[in-house]
């Protein structure tokens, strides 16, 4: 991995791609901590307490702890999945749609364009639940203004991680999505190590043995996810023969590979993007 890292390094066009990446991660994670205005953290701190496991720490989780900070980031990006995967549906469901998708690259900028739409929507009513629903405790002046700038902020922000992600994909190393949401679990790790190490060495409430415990489940887990994801099955395919003048042609056998999980973790991030509605 590091020989692959170096060689691409070499090269000045996929250098000039991961330094670009790198930059616009460097600014997913200072926006990530940049906080909304008129927001109490204190109260949304205290909601958090004793929920571990919950819905909410999952989604704090995926945003890489902007959701519990409440930062200009704590939708993240999962307004726009959700109005990607409801686009596509439509795309098969509705014949315009379905007539447009088969229309080349002027019929995928026009769905481009409509999920941008979708995810300015979507983000607008999850952004109008929190701040009047969710967190509305925590606003510091529940006045009509207070809330629209709250609103509007996380809207914004919303809005700018689908650019950030559209712009990785276009002029960096590709997947800018997949990659804004990596980044987010990531940032995560060095706190659950810290958690990890204060319950060892302070609180004394967890031994060697359970820390021993934890990483091999981990890796059997992860080699689990792997291998499921990795499988395939192998469908055998048979050519005929066929006979050109004196020659006998054809007659390979060769298959076509079909993942075992062909979804991925899309369901599992639509359907956490549903619930935090």
């Amino acid at each position: 991995m590091l020989s692959t890292l170096r060689n691409a390094w070499k090269i000045p066009d996929l250098r000039k791609k991961m330094l670009f990446t790198l930059m616009m991660l460097v600014v997913f994670r200072l926006g990530a901590n940049i906080p909304v205005p008129g927001i109490d953290k204190t109260i949304i701190s205290q909601m958090f307490e004793g929920k571990t496991g919950g819905i909410l720490e999952l989604f704090n989780l995926m945003s890489g702890g902007a959701f519990k900070r409440m930062t200009i980031f704590a939708l993240n990006i999962y307004p726009y999945i959700t109005a990607s995967i409801i686009i596509q549906l439509l795309t098969i469901a509705i014949p315009a749609l379905e007539r447009l998708a088969k229309e080349g690259e002027e019929g995928r900028k026009k769905i481009a364009q409509y999920t941008r739409y979708g995810t300015v929507i979507f983000a607008l009513i999850q952004a109008i639940g929190i701040s009047v629903g969710l967190f509305r405790q925590a606003l510091i002046d529940t006045s009509f203004l207070s809330i629209s700038v709250v609103v509007i902020t996380l809207t914004a922000g919303t809005a700018f991680l689908m650019w950030l992600g559209e712009q990785i994909t276009e002029n960096g190393i590709g997947n800018g999505i997949s990659l804004i949401i990596f980044t987010g679990i990531v940032s995560r790790i060095p706190a659950g190590i810290y958690s990890v190490s204060n319950l060892y060495f302070k609180a004394g409430t967890i031994n060697l043995f359970h820390i021993i415990g934890f990483v091999i489940m981990a890796v059997v887990i992860i080699a689990g996810i792997v291998a499921i994801q990795e499988g395939q099955r192998k469908i055998p395919v048979q050519y005929a023969k066929r006979v050109v003048g004196r020659k006998m042609y054809g007659g390979q056998s060769t298959h076509i590979p079909i993942k075992v999980l062909m979804a991925g973790v899309i369901p599992v991030i639509f359907a956490s993007s549903l619930l935090a509605f």
